[in-house]
Protein backbone atom coordinates (compact mmCIF):
# COMPACT_ATOMS: atom_id res chain seq x y z
CA UNK A 1 0.00 0.00 0.00
CA UNK A 2 1.44 3.52 -1.16
CA UNK A 3 2.15 6.32 1.38
CA UNK A 4 -0.55 8.25 0.32
CA UNK A 5 -3.30 5.21 0.68
CA UNK A 6 -2.09 4.60 3.76
CA UNK A 7 -2.24 8.89 4.94
CA UNK A 8 -5.95 8.40 3.72
CA UNK A 9 -7.20 5.40 5.44
CA UNK A 10 -5.31 6.29 8.77
CA UNK A 11 -6.99 9.87 8.18
CA UNK A 12 -10.70 8.25 7.41
CA UNK A 13 -10.07 6.22 10.29
CA UNK A 14 -9.73 9.36 12.88
CA UNK A 15 -12.31 11.16 11.32
CA UNK A 16 -15.07 8.26 11.53
CA UNK A 17 -13.99 8.68 15.32
CA UNK A 18 -14.13 12.00 15.79
CA UNK A 19 -17.56 11.56 14.25
CA UNK A 20 -18.89 8.97 16.11
CA UNK A 21 -17.76 10.81 19.60
CA UNK A 22 -19.45 14.34 18.55
CA UNK A 23 -22.57 12.01 17.90
CA UNK A 24 -22.08 10.00 21.39
CA UNK A 25 -22.08 13.52 23.06
CA UNK A 26 -24.31 15.58 21.16
CA UNK A 27 -24.80 17.80 24.23
CA UNK A 28 -21.58 19.71 23.55
CA UNK A 29 -22.29 20.77 20.26
CA UNK A 30 -25.92 21.78 20.65
CA UNK A 31 -25.02 24.18 23.38
CA UNK A 32 -22.13 25.82 21.26
CA UNK A 33 -25.01 25.93 18.33
CA UNK A 34 -27.48 27.31 20.80
CA UNK A 35 -25.50 30.70 21.02
CA UNK A 36 -25.87 31.81 17.84
CA UNK A 37 -29.51 30.93 16.94
CA UNK A 38 -30.30 33.02 20.33
CA UNK A 39 -28.87 35.64 19.67
CA UNK A 40 -30.10 35.51 16.26
CA UNK A 41 -33.31 35.05 18.19
CA UNK A 42 -32.93 38.24 20.22
CA UNK A 43 -31.50 40.79 17.93
CA UNK A 44 -34.95 39.74 15.99
CA UNK A 45 -37.28 39.64 18.28
CA UNK A 46 -36.29 41.83 20.83
CA UNK A 47 -33.83 44.21 19.31
CA UNK A 48 -35.07 43.51 15.74
CA UNK A 49 -37.29 47.00 15.73
CA UNK A 50 -34.83 49.41 17.33
CA UNK A 51 -31.83 48.22 14.86
CA UNK A 52 -34.05 48.09 12.17
CA UNK A 53 -34.91 51.42 12.17
CA UNK A 54 -31.27 52.66 12.99
CA UNK A 55 -29.79 50.95 10.22
CA UNK A 56 -32.48 51.88 7.76
CA UNK A 57 -32.28 55.64 9.07
CA UNK A 58 -36.10 56.34 9.91
CA UNK A 59 -39.21 54.16 11.58
CA UNK A 60 -39.18 50.88 11.99
CA UNK A 61 -41.36 49.62 9.11
CA UNK A 62 -41.63 45.96 8.08
CA UNK A 63 -39.17 46.89 5.21
CA UNK A 64 -36.67 48.11 7.26
CA UNK A 65 -37.35 45.25 9.25
CA UNK A 66 -36.82 42.47 6.49
CA UNK A 67 -33.99 44.31 5.85
CA UNK A 68 -32.50 43.97 9.35
CA UNK A 69 -32.70 39.96 8.99
CA UNK A 70 -31.47 40.23 5.87
CA UNK A 71 -28.32 41.80 7.34
CA UNK A 72 -27.71 40.18 10.37
CA UNK A 73 -27.91 36.63 9.37
CA UNK A 74 -24.60 36.43 7.34
CA UNK A 75 -23.37 37.73 10.36
CA UNK A 76 -24.38 35.07 12.33
CA UNK A 77 -24.00 32.37 9.82
CA UNK A 78 -20.04 32.82 10.67
CA UNK A 79 -20.41 33.71 14.37
CA UNK A 80 -21.75 29.92 14.19
CA UNK A 81 -18.66 28.32 13.21
CA UNK A 82 -16.81 30.34 15.63
CA UNK A 83 -18.97 28.86 18.41
CA UNK A 84 -19.19 25.02 16.67
CA UNK A 85 -15.41 25.49 16.53
CA UNK A 86 -14.76 25.21 19.91
CA UNK A 87 -15.67 21.66 20.00
CA UNK A 88 -12.73 20.73 18.16
CA UNK A 89 -10.40 22.92 21.30
CA UNK A 90 -12.06 20.93 23.86
CA UNK A 91 -12.27 17.27 22.46
CA UNK A 92 -8.28 17.49 21.19
CA UNK A 93 -7.87 18.78 24.93
CA UNK A 94 -9.75 15.86 25.69
CA UNK A 95 -7.39 13.25 23.77
CA UNK A 96 -4.94 15.18 25.37
CA UNK A 97 -5.51 14.70 28.59
CA UNK A 98 -6.48 11.47 28.83
CA UNK A 99 -3.59 10.27 26.97
CA UNK A 100 -4.97 8.86 23.97
CA UNK A 101 -2.78 11.64 21.76
CA UNK A 102 0.51 9.92 23.45
CA UNK A 103 -1.11 6.69 22.38
CA UNK A 104 -1.29 7.95 18.93
CA UNK A 105 2.45 9.16 18.84
CA UNK A 106 3.69 5.48 19.94
CA UNK A 107 1.43 3.43 17.10
CA UNK A 108 2.19 2.48 13.45
CA UNK A 109 -0.02 5.28 12.07
CA UNK A 110 0.25 8.22 9.74
CA UNK A 111 0.45 10.98 12.27
CA UNK A 112 -1.06 14.04 11.26
CA UNK A 113 -4.07 11.62 10.49
CA UNK A 114 -4.82 12.42 14.18
CA UNK A 115 -4.99 16.01 13.69
CA UNK A 116 -6.84 15.81 10.15
CA UNK A 117 -9.48 13.57 11.83
CA UNK A 118 -10.04 16.40 14.26
CA UNK A 119 -10.03 19.20 11.76
CA UNK A 120 -12.27 17.77 8.96
CA UNK A 121 -14.65 16.48 11.68
CA UNK A 122 -14.40 19.92 12.87
CA UNK A 123 -15.31 21.26 9.36
CA UNK A 124 -18.27 18.93 8.58
CA UNK A 125 -20.17 19.85 11.96
CA UNK A 126 -19.35 23.62 11.50
CA UNK A 127 -21.20 23.41 8.34
CA UNK A 128 -23.78 21.43 9.17
CA UNK A 129 -24.98 23.97 11.92
CA UNK A 130 -24.27 26.73 10.15
CA UNK A 131 -27.40 24.80 7.38
CA UNK A 132 -29.09 24.50 10.47
CA UNK A 133 -29.21 27.91 11.79
CA UNK A 134 -29.18 29.24 7.99
CA UNK A 135 -32.71 27.09 8.13
CA UNK A 136 -33.94 29.53 11.28
CA UNK A 137 -32.68 32.44 9.48
CA UNK A 138 -35.00 31.53 6.33
CA UNK A 139 -37.91 30.43 8.97
CA UNK A 140 -37.76 34.03 10.35
CA UNK A 141 -37.81 36.06 7.17
CA UNK A 142 -34.05 35.93 5.44
CA UNK A 143 -34.35 35.79 1.98
CA UNK A 144 -31.55 35.91 -0.96
CA UNK A 145 -33.12 36.29 -4.14
CA UNK A 146 -30.92 37.91 -6.64
CA UNK A 147 -28.14 35.54 -5.62
CA UNK A 148 -26.56 33.41 -8.12
CA UNK A 149 -26.00 29.68 -8.41
CA UNK A 150 -22.07 30.83 -8.92
CA UNK A 151 -22.56 32.99 -5.38
CA UNK A 152 -24.09 30.69 -3.80
CA UNK A 153 -21.05 27.87 -4.62
CA UNK A 154 -19.11 31.45 -3.29
CA UNK A 155 -20.61 31.57 -0.50
CA UNK A 156 -20.04 27.85 0.27
CA UNK A 157 -16.78 28.08 -0.46
CA UNK A 158 -16.11 30.88 1.74
CA UNK A 159 -17.74 29.19 4.78
CA UNK A 160 -15.30 25.95 4.13
CA UNK A 161 -12.85 27.95 3.81
CA UNK A 162 -13.40 30.50 6.55
CA UNK A 163 -14.09 26.93 9.39
CA UNK A 164 -11.33 25.28 8.14
CA UNK A 165 -9.02 28.56 9.44
CA UNK A 166 -10.87 28.32 12.53
CA UNK A 167 -10.96 24.89 13.18
CA UNK A 168 -6.58 24.38 12.47
CA UNK A 169 -7.01 27.45 15.28
CA UNK A 170 -8.96 25.83 17.36
CA UNK A 171 -7.12 22.29 17.25
CA UNK A 172 -3.64 24.25 18.24
CA UNK A 173 -6.01 25.64 21.26
CA UNK A 174 -6.83 22.42 22.42
CA UNK A 175 -3.09 20.84 22.07
CA UNK A 176 -1.98 24.17 24.31
CA UNK A 177 -4.45 24.09 27.03
CA UNK A 178 -3.38 21.94 29.75
CA UNK A 179 -7.79 20.41 30.41
CA UNK A 180 -10.61 20.90 28.40
CA UNK A 181 -12.09 24.02 30.76
CA UNK A 182 -8.96 25.88 29.54
CA UNK A 183 -9.61 24.88 26.13
CA UNK A 184 -12.66 26.15 26.37
CA UNK A 185 -11.64 29.57 27.84
CA UNK A 186 -8.67 29.78 25.49
CA UNK A 187 -11.00 29.53 22.62
CA UNK A 188 -13.94 31.96 24.28
CA UNK A 189 -12.18 35.10 21.42
CA UNK A 190 -14.08 32.87 18.52
CA UNK A 191 -17.24 33.75 19.76
CA UNK A 192 -16.91 37.58 20.90
CA UNK A 193 -15.46 38.47 17.96
CA UNK A 194 -18.05 38.58 15.80
CA UNK A 195 -19.78 41.00 18.91
CA UNK A 196 -17.04 43.24 18.01
CA UNK A 197 -17.56 42.89 14.31
CA UNK A 198 -19.95 44.49 11.37
CA UNK A 199 -22.27 41.51 12.03
CA UNK A 200 -24.83 43.66 14.27
CA UNK A 201 -24.15 47.12 12.82
CA UNK A 202 -22.16 48.29 10.25
CA UNK A 203 -18.63 49.06 11.45
CA UNK A 204 -18.85 52.66 10.15
CA UNK A 205 -21.43 53.84 12.79
CA UNK A 206 -19.06 52.82 15.80
CA UNK A 207 -16.90 55.00 17.37
CA UNK A 208 -14.22 56.65 15.16
CA UNK A 209 -11.09 55.06 17.04
CA UNK A 210 -13.32 51.72 17.64
CA UNK A 211 -13.63 51.16 13.43
CA UNK A 212 -10.29 50.04 12.47
CA UNK A 213 -10.09 47.11 15.10
CA UNK A 214 -13.58 45.84 13.63
CA UNK A 215 -12.81 46.49 9.72
CA UNK A 216 -9.86 44.60 9.98
CA UNK A 217 -10.59 41.80 12.21
CA UNK A 218 -11.00 38.20 10.35
CA UNK A 219 -14.85 38.30 10.77
CA UNK A 220 -16.01 41.51 9.60
CA UNK A 221 -14.21 41.08 5.91
CA UNK A 222 -15.57 37.73 5.94
CA UNK A 223 -19.21 38.58 7.02
CA UNK A 224 -19.20 41.69 4.19
CA UNK A 225 -18.19 39.39 1.76
CA UNK A 226 -20.41 36.78 2.68
CA UNK A 227 -23.16 40.02 2.41
CA UNK A 228 -22.19 41.10 -1.34
CA UNK A 229 -22.59 37.15 -2.29
CA UNK A 230 -25.99 36.62 -0.74
CA UNK A 231 -27.65 40.11 -0.90
CA UNK A 232 -25.68 42.05 -3.69
CA UNK A 233 -24.15 44.86 -1.55
CA UNK A 234 -20.86 46.19 -1.80
CA UNK A 235 -18.10 43.55 -1.53
CA UNK A 236 -15.22 45.76 -2.31
CA UNK A 237 -11.60 44.61 -1.26
CA UNK A 238 -13.55 42.48 1.35
CA UNK A 239 -13.03 39.56 -0.69
CA UNK A 240 -9.25 39.22 -0.94
CA UNK A 241 -9.19 40.56 2.84
CA UNK A 242 -10.90 37.75 4.15
CA UNK A 243 -9.39 34.90 1.89
CA UNK A 244 -5.92 36.63 3.21
CA UNK A 245 -7.04 36.09 6.68
CA UNK A 246 -8.16 32.53 5.96
CA UNK A 247 -5.50 31.70 4.49
CA UNK A 248 -3.13 33.27 7.17
CA UNK A 249 -5.08 31.30 9.99
CA UNK A 250 -4.63 28.22 8.44
CA UNK A 251 -0.99 28.35 8.09
CA UNK A 252 -0.37 29.58 11.71
CA UNK A 253 -3.03 26.82 12.96
CA UNK A 254 -1.23 24.32 10.79
CA UNK A 255 1.98 25.35 12.19
CA UNK A 256 0.94 25.94 15.73
CA UNK A 257 -1.01 22.45 15.88
CA UNK A 258 1.58 20.44 14.24
CA UNK A 259 4.78 21.97 16.44
CA UNK A 260 2.57 20.82 19.36
CA UNK A 261 1.58 17.18 18.41
CA UNK A 262 5.28 16.56 17.64
CA UNK A 263 6.94 18.23 20.66
CA UNK A 264 8.25 15.48 23.16
CA UNK A 265 6.22 14.91 25.58
CA UNK A 266 7.75 16.15 29.08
Amino acid sequence: MSSLSLAVRDSNTMLRRNLLHARRYPSGTLNLLLTPIMMLLLFVYIFGDVMSAGIGGGGADRSDYIAYIAYIVPGLLLMTIGSTVIGAAVYVSMDMTEGLIARFRTMAVYRPSVLIGHVVGGVLQSVMSVVLVGAVGVAIGFRSTDATVLEWLAAFGLIVLFALALTWIAVGMGLASPNPEAASNMAMPLILLPLISSAFIPADTMPGWFQPIAEYQPFTPAIETLRGLLLGTEIGNNGWIAIAWCVGLIALGYRWSTAQFNRDPK
